[in-house]
């Protein structure tokens, strides 16, 4: 039974995510097309209108980033809870290798990025190649269509539900500017009161998502990035009733398209608005361009290809059914695709534009080659018996 829902819970994510990948390269082009064009200037001017009441106006693109996207952080809370209570993150044997290989696969790039940057201004976006983009990811498999075994690709959704986790830890900790006591403290205050309900076994999604939005409110005023009570509210959301329903399943079936379909979009089309030119192509030679390319395409797959080598090798976790090294080795090439989290993280870590653009346009570049050429290896894998 479990087994089910497991497998029909991946397939909803793998379809979802297949049309948002799509509509996100839609975005993103689209996004580029106006930076680069007469156009620039309009629309600039609409991302940058400023609206809202009193102590909460902020410019439209501050609404996408710290409004929008705190849904699609709730989202992928809700992903990461139901995959750690039931799903393939449950049973310790098969969680055991998208955890390590997650692990790995954030632990190599930072270290690749500080290694080239250490003692810049720069030094401070070490988080940024850290990411891996599930939706881009999931959009490159389904071009393979069945060449590429399910297992495979479970493996990679497991590993990027790790990985979205590392990298709100990794936000909430160490891209907080300065903290807020009184209004961390009544924001702490309201996840108090949505545990408890959660203790009392509650189950109305309203009674949640009100003081849920309270909880988003305060944690904005407090300095810690606001998306983050996207990820607290998810955690205190009941996966299970006695009658069977299932609070988490039903917002989460209500979240999984608009999420994908129009907010992450949306955050593409607000946030890769660059005028390439050639100083802008030459930028991603910098040791901050160099740093996130070689972090993304080079330390994603010798992360998660290292970690997971071992981890087989010393018999703490198994190879998935169905696959080999060489295409476990093409899946880390394919966490590559860092784009939404690790523009997100970019633009905390700058205030420099010249820093965030070398940025944006470094990662599209490494995201880019990561999909090419883990889609190259693994249609040319996919011809071998190993791969069925």
């Amino acid at each position: 039974m479990v087994k089910r829902k497991a497998k029909k819970f991946f397939q909803g994510i793998i379809n979802s995510e297949k049309s948002g990948g799509m509509l996100l390269m839609a975005a993103l082009i689209l996004s580029l097309l106006l930076a680069n064009s007469s156009y620039n200037d309009h629309f600039e001017s609409i991302l940058s209108y400023t609206t809202g009441i009193g102590s909460m106006q902020m410019s439209l693109t501050h609404w996408i980033n710290d409004g929008l996207m705190a849904i699609f952080f709730l989202l992928v809370g809700l992903e990461i809870k139901k995959e750690l209570v039931e799903g393939e993150l449950a049973d310790f044997k098969k969680a055991a290798l998208p955890i390590i290989a997650a692990i790995g696969g954030m632990i190599v790039p930072a270290l690749i990025y500080t290694a080239i940057n250490w003692g810049s201004p720069t030094a401070h976006g070490w988080g940024i190649p850290m990411a891996t983009d599930i939706a881009f990811a999931i959009a490159v498999l389904s071009l393979l269509g069945n060449r590429v075994h399910p297992a495979l690709k479970v493996f990679l959704i497991a590993l990027a539900i790790v990985d979205d986790l590392g990298a709100i830890l990794v936000v909430a900790i160490f891209y907080t500017a300065e903290i807020h006591w009184l209004a961390l403290g009544i924001a702490f205050l309201l996840l108090g009161i949505l545990i408890t309900l959660n203790k009392l076994k509650v189950m109305s999604l309203w009674i949640y998502l009100i003081p849920g939005l309270v909880l988003w409110y305060f944690m904005h005023h407090s300095g810690i990035h606001a998306t983050i009570a996207g990820v607290l509210l998810a955690f205190c959301i009941p996966l299970k009733h006695k009658s069977g329903a299932s609070p988490l399943n039903q917002l989460e079936h209500i979240l999984a398209k608009p999420v994908n379909l129009i907010i992450m979009p949306v955050f593409a089309l607000a946030n890769t608005n660059i005028s390439l030119n050639a100083e802008m192509f030459s930028s991603i030679f910098s040791s901050l361009g160099l740093a996130i390319i070689l972090g993304l395409f080079v330390g994603k797959t010798i992360g998660v290809f290292g970690s997971s080598f071992l981890a087989v090798k010393l018999g703490v976790a198994k190879l998935p059914k169905n696959t080999s090294w060489a295409t476990l080795a093409a899946t880390g090439t394919l966490a590559g695709i860092g784009f939404t989290m690790s523009i997100f993280i970019a633009m905390l870590s700058f205030d420099d534009k010249t820093y965030v653009d070398t940025a944006k346009i470094s990662i599209l570049t490494a995201s880019f080659l990561s999909g090419l050429v883990a889609y190259t290896l693994l249609r040319l894998l996919s011809k071998s018996p190993k791969v069925k």
